[in-house]
């Protein structure tokens, strides 16, 4: 049993390797704009190969996680930070507030510009 699991185990780690130089194939051939289909059906076949590996490692009791140390480079770019936003700050309270006797003269004033016209 623990042999078959060994085995099991390893081709697992050698299919997941597999599948993702196969994913970095196909992406590049993806942003060529060139037919991808060929690579794409072979990442399905691996699937249905790991799908099955995965039921039998389970039937036979395995249930500890399989590491892989891959050497792909990711595909996507690092996120790029946006720039700050700069929030719009009122000026210090004095200068803000105005006297009704301010707001009054300058509602006197603007009103006899327009009866002057």
């Amino acid at each position: 049993m623990d042999n078959r699991i060994s085995q099991i185990r390893k081709q697992i780690r050698a299919l997941r390797v597999s599948m993702l130089e196969a994913e970095a194939v196909m992406r590049e051939q993806i942003n060529r704009d060139e037919p991808c289909s060929f690579v794409a059906e072979e990442i399905l076949k691996m699937r249905v190969v790991m799908s099955l590996l995965v039921e039998e490692r389970s039937l036979l009791g395995d249930r500890e996680p399989i590491l892989v140390n891959s050497f792909v480079i990711p595909h996507r770019r690092p996120a790029v930070k946006p720039a700050a936003v700069v929030k719009w700050q009122s000026a210090p309270a004095e200068k803000n507030v105005r006297s009704a006797a301010d707001i009054g003269a300058a509602r006197d004033r603007r009103s006899q510009r327009m009866h002057a016209r």
